[in-house]
């Protein structure tokens, strides 16, 4: 074991081989429970998954590992990633895991872990947690103990999860009157999400429904929206929704089958509380990912924008320290810290209902705050993560396009937390010039540091 468990977004990688196998999980078990600092005497950890094929595999690994250091496993099924974080801090558990890898292919897994506050842990906790590993792995024939933790299935989980979603936004709303298209990704929301919208009163029609293990995120949900727009269109619906895998990202579609951001989310939810007097500290936080529109946006409005790396754990980071209550990435992830500790698909698709509502407007009306400058991203496969910095070849390409956009666009090259991929992210002021541009460093990318 000599290189790090944790990326951006927990552990991730191919399901059955390191470190997503059997043993490293059952390790990860043992040490999260001999890690998490809480008052009780006996670990309470609660697991959620969403429908890969490899979660069960997972699970049990995960939960035996739990149980063999004397910590009790709790089974909650197939559930969002922030309906486990609700439950985590809600009932009193002292820490949850995800077994999930959120947007990516069936074959890929991964887990995600809170502390009993429902929050994501934090770098140190997770090197802790690494080490714990590691040592374990090490010292795996030494271990006995005389008490042995049990496994235990979570009764109607989500409940307690779709009643705090009815509550919020404030007090509740009714979607009666609505038309809504829902793009489940056959993930984890796909047994929750539909039954929300029904019970809120929605005319609803759901879209891959239907997980089966391996169709999760498979030319559907918040990455690939092509359907969900064609059905908006086709039924005259109000909005659209398309959620992850795991149903922490949100991307919605308005009622012409236009794709509406992340961003684009966040600049409307964030001028609705500004004008509600409801925008905490008057600030803003999102990612170097966001679009420039966004940036402009948000100083058109007078509001505090605050840029944090990619990944919503550092959004939430930066929240806190500027005590702001929204956050985001243009990915679909937004955190609304006043009501959630996590990013949540369907929360964000009740407070963007919600401010349809009061306002009056339909979504394509809303979204006009906001112009997003056309962006092209491209991923390339690399044998090596070297410094982009070291990389002369790369530089001075990026600084020639750089150059050449001046203020009327921007590049951003980085790899991936999760994956051997190298991302090469160019905005500019039309389409044609921005994919040159953008195939231009990619290339160069390719050629220096790509897999032949």
């Amino acid at each position: 074991m000599n290189k790090g468990l944790f990326g951006t977004d927990g552990i991730r990688g191919l399901a059955n081989k390191y470190p997503i196998t059997p043993e490293v999980m059952l390790n990860v078990g043992r040490a999260v429970v001999s890690t998490i600092q809480t008052d009780s005497d006996k670990k309470r950890i609660i697991i959620g998954k969403d429908t890969r094929v490899s979660c069960g595999m997972i699970e049990s690994a995960i939960a035996s590992g739990i149980c063999s250091i004397n910590g009790d496993a709790y089974l909650a099924g197939v559930m969002p990633t922030p309906g486990i974080a609700f439950l985590t801090a809600s009932g009193g558990f002292d820490a949850g895991v995800v077994i999930s890898a959120s947007h990516n292919p069936y074959y890929d897994n991964g887990i995600k872990i809170f502390n009993n506050k429902g929050f994501k842990l934090s770098d140190e906790m997770e090197k802790q947690i690494e080490d714990k590993v590691i040592d374990y792995v090490s010292s795996d024939n030494k271990l006995i103990y005389n008490d042995i933790g049990n496994v235990k299935i979570v009764e109607n989980p989500d409940f307690n999860y779709l009643d705090f979603l009815k509550q919020t936004p404030e007090n509740g709303f009714s979607l009666n009157g609505l038309k809504i298209i829902i793009d489940c990704s056959n993930g984890a929301t796909s047994y929750v999400a539909p039954k929300l919208f029904k019970q809120l009163g929605a005319e609803v029609e759901t879209l891959f429904a239907s997980p089966d293990g391996k169709n999760i995120n498979k030319q559907c949900g918040s990455q690939h929206t092509e359907t969900l727009q064609k059905i908006v269109l086709e039924k005259h619906a109000h909005l659209g929704l398309a959620f992850d895998g795991d149903g922490d990202r949100l991307i919605a579609v308005d009622e012409n089958g236009q794709t509406i951001t992340g961003d684009q989310i966040l600049a409307v939810c964030a001028k609705y509380l500004k004008d509600q007097g409801k925008l905490v500290n008057n600030t803003v936080v999102s990612t170097i990912m966001s679009n420039v529109g966004l940036h402009q946006a948000l100083k058109k409005m007078d509001i505090n924008h605050v840029i944090t790396d990619v990944g919503d754990r550092y959004v939430l980071e930066q929240m806190i320290k500027t005590n702001a209550i929204i956050g985001g990435e243009d990915s679909g992830h937004m955190i609304f810290l006043d009501h959630h500790t996590s990013g949540d698909g369907i929360f964000t698709g009740l407070r963007l209902i919600q401010v349809m509502q009061d306002t009056g407007q339909r979504l394509s009306e809303l979204v006009k705050i906001m112009k997003v400058f056309p962006q092209v991203l491209m991923n390339i496969n690399v044998r090596k993560k070297t410094d982009i910095d070291r990389i002369p070849e790369v530089t001075d390409t990026i600084k020639k396009v750089e150059s050449c956009l001046k203020d009327q666009g921007r590049v951003l090259v980085r790899y991936s937390g999760t994956q051997p991929i190298c991302r090469v992210m160019v905005e500019g002021p039309d389409k044609a010039l921005t994919q040159k541009y953008c195939r231009d460093i990619a290339d160069v990318v390719s050629e220096v540091i790509g897999i032949q």
